[in-house]
């Protein structure tokens, strides 16, 4: 399959992989995109790699699912024709680097579900985004209910999905569930400058973070308590810790240049 043909095109900009969706015409989530986004992350070089920056290349981050699994569900009945998202879920979720998500255009259905289960999200001041599966006759299938009431509570969890309204990315930042909006004009910029920064600094501690964060939220604060000794050994034995600690003491904080191990 050529470049061009491919769901998505992986690539480097310094220590960030940059995936971009291309699958024409909205980036659609099927069994053909998730796949790709599920291999994605198998091929980027851990060692190479400090974040990861997900986007598109197409007028929109994406618009949602493909109708033709929901055809084929109601049609047989059962929900076999559906892509399995739990293990795709929990790759993106857990992977040991940090990804960043420049949401465009539309973003709705199982392409906001999507930008939920990276750890920051950029949008730009002229994308709409909801879960709008309510209007299929469905509510989201890939986490979004659950996510959303995590980050901006029940209530406001229920009204997204059951009024399956499209909102302005200042209301989803004031709602937490957006980190940062920009110009449109600035998103590109701005994302991968984000990812950059997480790129450029201590990619241990970073992983340590995402995985005791990930504990707290699945099993609760005491439990990310217990596991705080073990997730941070790593932390103890890097090369990173031993350079910041001499950086600070030489020149004061932030001056340390990071290597990722």
């Amino acid at each position: 399959m050529s470049e061009v043909d491919s769901p998505l095109l992986i690539e480097r900009d310094g220590k960030v992989a940059v995936i971009t969706m291309q699958s024409k015409p909205y980036n659609l989530l099927g069994h053909k995109l998730i796949e790709a986004l599920g291999a994605a992350l198998w091929e980027i070089d851990l060692d190479k790699t400090g974040a990861v920056l997900l986007r598109s290349s197409l007028r929109h981050f994406s618009a949602g699912a493909e109708l033709e699994m929901f055809e084929e569900a109601v049609e047989k009945g059962n929900n076999d024709a559906v892509v399995d998202v739990i293990p795709f879920i929990r790759a993106w979720e857990s992977f040991p680097r940090p990804i960043v998500a420049a949401v465009h255009g539309t973003c709705i259905g199982g392409g906001f579900e999507l930008a939920l289960m990276c750890d920051y999200i950029v949008a730009a001041s002229s994308a709409k985004i909801g879960s709008v599966e309510a209007t299929l006759g469905l509510h989201p299938l890939m986490g979004g209910v659950q996510r959303q009431v995590q980050r901006a509570g029940a209530l406001r969890a229920k009204e997204m999905s059951i009024l399956a309204r499209r909102y302005d990315p200042l209301t989803l930042e004031r709602w937490n569930l957006v980190n940062l909006v920009v110009a449109d004009d600035r998103l590109d910029a701005t994302a991968l400058a984000i990812a950059a920064e997480m790129a450029n600094g201590p990619a241990l501690a970073h992983a340590a973070t995402k995985e005791l964060a990930l504990i707290a939220v699945d099993q609760g604060v005491a439990a990310a308590d217990a596991a705080m000794a073990k997730v941070q050994e790593k932390i103890w034995k890097s090369a990173d810790l031993d350079t910041g600690l001499k950086a600070f003491r030489a020149f004061g904080p932030g001056a340390a240049v990071f290597e990722g191990r």
